[in-house]
């Protein structure tokens, strides 16, 4: 079985000094990607991607990322979630640096994490988190259930995160964002045998590498046309050949998510 490349703090940091283990993308400031944080990225600003949050324990140490789709709802992965309690997160938004002071930061009055979800490679890594204080940025609309094409191999997607800017590497203090192609469901299954969920999951990657979300990067935005339509979620190692990114597939979640928006 797979690690989740991009999964959370203590996993991540088991996985990192585990030797030849997979990574789990969710990771504190320890993670994994490939050349840059979100390997083979550069960096950007939260003025461009407004929806974009960062997801912090208590005393602001970022370990997830996250998207507004909302003014008080924000789209994560469950694997990022896993044993938190509203008490013991912060969301912050409209800050692109780790070590910024600038922004909005709110507590979170709610969790919901898919019921179905016991771990990342099994799939269902979706969460949705309820905050107690309204953002003032503009959220970003997501897929609806109806919308499957969106996922055509060789569609181009773009990734967020503030993750390793290489396997087992530092985080970047700066919001970084990349293009990666989908990838199709059986090359994804050739890389990943059972445990890729192709009504769960999508991957995106290049064959050679060189591109990913890494540790850190868990629970951020795969956007497709601009519109929300993947979650962070695992991976062998970070932008490594043969093994693409694998992200939550939406669309198979977009009824649930929905519901949540709109309790």
């Amino acid at each position: 079985m797979f690690g989740p490349t991009r999964a959370r703090r203590t996993a991540a940091i088991l996985v990192a000094t585990a030797a030849a283990a997979t990574t789990a993308l969710l990771a504190s400031p320890t993670a994994n990607a490939a050349p840059q944080p979100i390997v083979g990225g550069t960096t950007t600003t939260t003025t461009a991607y407004p929806f974009v949050m960062q997801i912090t324990d208590a005393s602001g140490s970022q370990f997830c990322g996250g998207t507004l789709v909302s003014a008080t709802k924000v789209v994560t992965a469950a694997h990022c979630m896993a044993g938190e309690t509203p008490a013991s997160v912060r969301v912050v938004g409209g800050r692109t640096k780790l070590n910024g002071t600038d922004g909005t930061v709110s507590k979170v009055s709610k969790i919901w994490v898919n019921p179905d979800y016991s771990d990342a490679t099994n799939g269902d890594d979706v969460s949705v988190l309820t905050l107690s204080t309204s953002m003032p940025y503009k959220p970003v609309s997501y897929v609806s259930s109806s919308q499957t094409g969106v996922y055509a191999a060789g569609t181009t997607a773009r990734i967020l995160g503030w993750g390793t800017t290489s396997e087992n590497g530092s985080s970047s203090n700066q919001l970084r964002t990349a293009t990666v192609p989908l990838v199709s469901d059986a090359s994804c299954r050739s890389s990943y045998g059972s445990d890729y969920v192709q009504s769960d999951m999508v991957c995106a990657g290049l064959s050679s590498g060189g591109v990913d979300t890494c540790q850190g990067d868990s629970g951020g935005p795969l956007l497709i046309g601009g519109v929300l339509a993947g979650i962070t979620s695992w991976g062998e190692g970070c932008a490594e050949a043969g093994y693409p990114g694998v992200y939550t597939r939406l669309a198979t979640f977009a009824d649930q998510v929905t519901a949540q928006v709109n309790s």
